[in-house]
């Protein structure tokens, strides 16, 4: 089993900081192929001085997962890593569980890597996920492949934080075969067999036909052409030629959602930018202009419903979903710009004017317990008050710019 630790190590090798001084998380369900993925991490971080986090995420939804949670924490911590167990709180939903659960397991896991100091978070995904990808696409599902390398998905929690599969070349039975190498056992979640999910029936079906063959090699699109956009208070633009992607990243961005936009509404607007004429649209929460061959995308302020929120010296809040705010005293809130701009201290009044006419009333505003107002990306600031956008940040990450941990 030697030539697997080599693989995996390659693909940690090329994505890993060798020495960073941050930890990394590892998903971990305790099931075969996430306990897999644990070992040879911790293999391959006792070699480079790392440590290793474990999340495992009790979904609450079968009446063994506390047994199944707990099993996987001992594991870990029998192994080397440290465990934290993460619970999903509250009522279920009662349609759409699979995706809810799976936005929920995601953003819990990345509120934990972060809370760790962790920029990158490991999981166990296999080749047999994406040959069960591809048998769920040809029955009609819309489900991509498993990504080696990505942001986050979840949002804000997931911000600077990507994802790393290092598994997706390696097929499930020679996880197991290596696991019972070491002498190790593992869960396997009954859910797996389920035919009421899609994923479960792909997965019989792959079982049923496997001949021991790999899915396509992986290929992995290159970074979009990025060099061309700029970004300031929140708002991206570019005079130059862009691809579509990159599109529906800086809408994406740009309206602090976590749901990009919709293929076809998507496709329109590119039909759009490519006719040469000057025009004004909507995308997904993202008003998109263009003027004199300049496209400016920022928020569409009629769609912004986040209402007044009080801010926590203990801890950061991201407001609209792209700005992080981190507040020294209590008593004071934040809100959106429009319709109190005049109470501006008078330097921020005047930089307000270098910022785009759409984008201002969608800016954020401190508002003290006195009723005083001021915007803390503006000129001088508010003081007390640390602001940052994270636009640009999420762009770039959307882009592919970002391919590998930085140490």
């Amino acid at each position: 089993m030697r030539g697997l630790g080599l693989r995996v190590g390659a693909v940690l090798d090329r994505r890993l900081a060798a020495k960073a001084p941050a930890p990394l998380a590892v998903a971990l369900s305790g099931g075969g192929d996430s306990l897999a993925l644990l070992i040879l991490t911790l293999d391959w971080a006792a070699q480079n001085g790392r440590a290793v986090q474990a999340l495992v995420f009790d979904h609450g939804l079968h009446p063994d997962s506390a047994a199944w949670t707990r099993f996987a924490a001992d594991a870990a911590q029998r192994l080397g890593a440290v465990a934290e167990i993460l619970c999903w709180e509250g009522e279920k939903p009662t349609t759409g569980l699979p995706a809810a659960a799976r936005a929920a397991r995601h953003a819990a896991l990345a509120d934990a890597a972060r809370e760790t100091g962790a920029g990158v978070l490991l999981m166990g995904h296999t080749a047999d996920d994406r040959l069960e990808a591809a048998r769920m696409r040809a029955e009609g599902s819309s489900v991509p492949d498993p990504k080696p390398w990505a942001p986050s998905p979840a949002w804000p929690e997931g911000r600077g934080l990507f994802l790393l599969r290092p598994l997706l070349e390696v097929r499930r039975q020679a996880l197991r075969d290596f696991l019972k190498s070491r002498g190790e056992t593992w869960l396997e979640d009954p859910a797996n067999d389920n035919p009421r999910f899609a994923r479960a029936r792909a997965r019989a079906q792959v079982r049923q036909a496997d001949d021991g063959a790999q899915p396509a090699p992986l290929a992995e699109p290159g970074p979009l052409a990025f060099h061309g956009w700029r970004e300031a208070f929140g708002v991206l633009e570019t005079q130059g030629a862009f691809e579509r992607a990159a599109l529906a990243a800086a809408c994406l961005c740009v309206a602090g959602t976590a749901r990009p936009p919709a293929a076809e509404r998507l496709d329109r607007l590119m039909a759009l930018t490519g006719r040469g004429d000057d025009f004004t649209a909507t995308l997904a929460g993202a008003r998109v202009q263009r003027r004199a061959g300049r496209l400016t995308v920022t928020r569409e302020m009629g769609r912004l419903r986040t209402p007044a929120q009080p801010l926590d010296p203990s801890r950061p809040l991201v407001w609209d979903g792209r700005f992080e705010l981190n507040v020294a005293d209590e008593g004071m809130t934040v809100r959106a710009l429009g319709g109190i701009a005049s109470r501006l201290p008078k330097a921020q009044r005047l930089a307000l004017g270098q910022v785009p006419a759409a984008a201002r009333p969608s800016l954020p505003a401190l508002v003290d317990a006195d009723g005083n107002a001021s915007c803390p990306i503006l000129a001088d600031g508010t003081k007390g008050v640390a602001a940052s956008s994270l636009v640009m940040a999420r762009f770039a990450a959307a882009c592919g710019q970002i391919a590998a941990e930085t140490a």
